[in-house]
């Protein structure tokens, strides 16, 4: 039988593991296993401004993007920007909702997109929306990134795991 600091260690390194791995450990007696992917491909966007602005610096638009690659379908959603005085600075946030295929599954899963440029250097965020996956895409966890090409072509990164619903 093993004593309490062997067990520790022995949860420890199954936690380490299970992140290297991509796997989760047994949660209230219940295990589940994630499958780490990887999904890439060019994409292409269609901002429309939308013209009711309250403030000068402030905008709104509307998404439309059609996905290529391990993502096959539509992205539709909604950005609010700002913009300000200084050359290279300015933020967005965005909502959309991706509905296709993900490597062959079928579902739709929404994006939580939030992007700052401070004098020309961008930080951006994409995350998959927790619970937002339908069909078998139910149970998408993940991160997305986003090249844009000097000749102005779009293509994404997307880290995800399926949790096995």
């Amino acid at each position: 039988m093993r004593n309490g600091m062997e067990m520790w260690t022995a949860r420890v390194t199954s936690v380490m593991l299970a992140a290297v791995f991509g796997l989760t450990v047994a949660a209230l007696g219940k295990p589940r296993t994630l499958a780490s992917n990887h999904a890439v491909g060019p994409f292409d966007v269609k901002l429309t401004a939308q013209e009711d602005k309250t403030e000068p610096t402030l905008g709104r638009m509307t998404i439309d993007k059609e996905y290529h690659g391990d993502l096959q379908g539509t992205g539709k959603g909604e950005m609010l920007t700002a913009d300000t005085e200084t050359k290279g600075s300015g933020a967005y946030v965005a909502v959309e909702r991706f509905t296709g295929t993900l490597k062959g599954s079928s579902g739709s899963f929404s994006l939580h997109h939030t992007g700052v440029m401070k004098r020309g250097t961008p930080n951006l965020t994409i995350t998959i929306v927790p619970d937002s996956g339908t069909g078998q895409l139910e149970g998408t966890s993940g991160k997305m990134s986003i090249t844009i090409a000097v000749d102005g072509k779009h293509s994404y990164d997307l880290q995800y795991s399926l949790s096995g619903r």
